[in-house]
């Protein structure tokens, strides 16, 4: 966070709105980003980057300048997101597999653009099971590399129930994937078939 940005902070915490539109154009991207992956609807997402910040600026005063200012904000997006789907109780929500601008500038074959489209839509097949909080820590460490210890901080948890949360997740993942890929494989006998065929 470079000084210009801490000054901004310090002046939102003093309710300056004009600072705090500054800080709101500066992180919005990231915001609206892990709520669009929590929620999987951008319309949605964009109520919840709203209320997320509305909600940073009612309790900004109790900001601990200490502490990461992105983290902070995130940690109030996540948790807005995680009530949202907990109250409408869905079991389908979409999560982009990739970054937007991670991806290098190459030239792609329509192989690899039909490839890749096809794991991202396994990949949000596979974490449609994931619980509101396993699917957080998992975005928080896999799209914004947060440390253990900041996504604790985020969704107020140990490092420890982290380290188990991230490790329960991959694992469910891994599980998914290996059993997806081997129904795959095999194909299906039909009633009448024999079994030797």
């Amino acid at each position: 966070m470079n000084q210009v940005e801490t000054d901004w902070i310090t002046k939102a915490i003093n309710h300056d709105e004009e600072a705090f539109t500054h800080l709101v154009e500066t992180y919005q991207t990231p915001v609206y980003n892990l709520c669009n992956r929590m929620l999987g609807d951008p319309g949605e997402a964009e109520d919840a980057a709203q209320e997320s910040f509305w909600r940073a600026y009612q309790s900004i005063k109790r900001y601990d300048p200490q502490r990461s200012f992105i983290t902070w904000l995130l940690s109030i997006a996540a948790h807005y997101c995680i009530d949202q789907i907990r109250k409408r109780r869905l079991s389908t929500l979409s999560l982009d597999v990739l970054p937007e601008g991670d991806i290098a500038d190459n030239t792609p074959t329509p192989e690899s653009s039909f490839s890749r489209r096809e794991e991202q839509q396994r990949m949000r097949r596979l974490l449609q099971g994931l619980n509101p909080e396993d699917r957080a820590a998992i975005i928080m460490s896999y799209w914004y590399d947060f440390s253990d210890q900041e996504i604790g901080e985020s969704l107020s948890l140990s490092v420890s129930a982290v380290k188990s949360r991230l490790f329960r997740a991959r694992r469910e993942l891994a599980r998914l994937w290996q059993a997806e890929q081997t129904s795959a494989v095999i194909p299906e006998r039909r009633p009448h078939e024999s079994p030797a065929f």
